[in-house]
């Protein structure tokens, strides 16, 4: 059954939004406390990278070591992801989306990203080759995004299993060091690939 369209007209910008340029940026959802955000900073300090995350604590957490950092292209954003990036995002401007472990979502599975009209205006925002990186210590949520990547959205993508010795995140810690086997996706936008909102242009977005 095919998934309904997502209703982008009807998003309510955050709090406090403020608009962004459009250049070539990397998008973090679910940040956290910014272990993962932080760590690519580092790896990437000429990359713009927003990471979003919604828990006020964990927010301040990244903030605070944001601050203590001279990074001119880290913004770390308070806000609900979907709202933010159908305000903040131009179509074709994301080369890297990265999603490490999301909540589940056990009593809804309808919420899960691959599972919700809002994944096909994520990819209308990604460029042509531009990935997502969907990360689980669940192998039934990776085995659940396989099966709407092939018979939904039609993406090419390859699973990996991540390094025990990987830290990304304190979620992939903690599942690591429980011995638990976390996978991910990597998920690529393909040449031509079309969706229905790639001329849909952001609700409060700014000209470049």
């Amino acid at each position: 059954m095919p998934i309904r369209q997502f209703q982008a007209q009807r998003m309510i910008a955050p709090r406090q939004f403020q608009p962004i340029k459009n250049e070539p940026v990397v998008v973090e959802i679910g940040a956290g406390k910014g272990k993962h955000a932080l760590q690519f900073v580092q790896q990437f300090p000429e990359t713009t990278l927003y990471a979003i995350e919604r828990t006020r604590e964990k927010f301040d957490a990244m903030l605070k070591q944001a601050k203590s950092m001279s990074n001119d292209h880290f913004y770390p954003i308070h806000a609900d992801a979907l709202p933010w990036i159908t305000h903040a995002l131009y179509p074709k401007q994301v080369t890297t989306f990265y999603i490490l472990y999301p909540n589940p979502e056990p009593h809804n599975p309808a919420q899960r990203w691959l599972n919700m009209p809002f994944f096909e205006f994520l990819l209308s925002r990604l460029v042509e080759g531009g990935q997502i990186i969907l990360a689980s210590n669940l192998a039934e949520y990776i085995s659940e995004a396989e099966q709407q990547l092939l018979h939904v959205w039609h993406l090419p993508y390859q699973k990996q299993i991540i390094d025990t010795h990987s830290a990304r995140t304190h979620f992939e810690v903690k599942y690591l060091a429980r011995g638990e086997q976390c996978q991910q996706l990597v998920i690529t936008k393909p040449e031509y690939y079309q969706t229905r909102f790639d001329d849909f242009s952001p609700l409060n977005g700014i000209n470049a």
